[in-house]
């Protein structure tokens, strides 16, 4: 298998590009970058092949190359390098998505991103301590991206005393937010609370009884969907 390059990397990608589905995409996302119009299953093929023909430390460093193109597809094509459960060594896979997580400007990439960041939260829970500082950053997408990332948190049906010590801290940053008005902070604690409730009912719905009151009709709404 050809060991790929962050040119021929991008020269796959680009000879995929729909150049009217990349201006629909443009307008949708309104970031300003480029947009080539490839479809995420698209995206994901090229990756898989990439994988394989790379180890840990390259694969890491095509993931770099590709997120400093600025080019949509090419960014989604670095996160879904580095979205893997078991990737050792993983901590300069951790260092770049912290660093990809100050400069997130939209949801779409920041959620590629940080899918794969959770990964690596689950395999060293200790890096929550970084992710705690997200959540006073300026950009209100880095502060967002705490609550994506500790979503698994959220998810588990077993958690073990650690695990709940992370759900609760999390829950701690999620009550924090709420006098935060902006939509897209009012939606992650309505997605966050809405896991958490399939999952722990009596925790999400003690919160929402709580400090929960304060939240935006559309956000309770959707916190409470799974709530009988």
């Amino acid at each position: 298998m050809t060991h790929p390059t962050p040119d021929s990397a991008l020269a796959e990608l680009q000879a995929l590009a729909d150049p009217v589905k990349a201006a629909e995409m443009a307008a949708y996302h309104k970031a300003p970058r480029s947009y080539l119009g490839i479809a995420v299953p698209a995206i994901e093929d090229r990756v898989a092949d990439w994988r394989a023909a790379l180890s840990v430390e390259d694969r890491t460093a095509l993931a770099a190359a590709l997120w400093e193109t600025d080019i949509h597809e090419a960014r989604i094509a670095a996160a879904k390098l580095l979205t893997q459960a078991r990737l050792r060594p993983d901590g300069p896979a951790w260092d770049l998505i912290c660093r990809w997580a100050e400069g997130f400007d939209g949801w779409a990439l920041a959620d590629h991103a940080t899918i794969a960041g959770q990964k690596r939260l689950l395999a060293d829970p200790a890096r929550i301590e970084a992710v705690e500082a997200w959540t006073r950053h300026p950009n209100m997408w880095t502060r967002r991206a705490a609550l994506v990332i500790t979503l698994p948190y959220a998810k588990m049906n077993h958690p073990k005393p650690g695990d709940l010590a992370i759900r609760d801290r999390a829950l701690s940053w999620v009550e924090s937010y709420i006098p935060d008005r902006d939509w897209f902070i009012q939606k992650a604690i309505a997605w966050w609370l809405r896991d958490l409730s399939k999952h722990d009912a009596a925790r999400s719905r003690a919160f929402l009884d709580g400090p929960g009151t304060a939240l935006k009709s559309f956000a309770r709404k959707e916190a409470a969907r799974h709530l009988a």
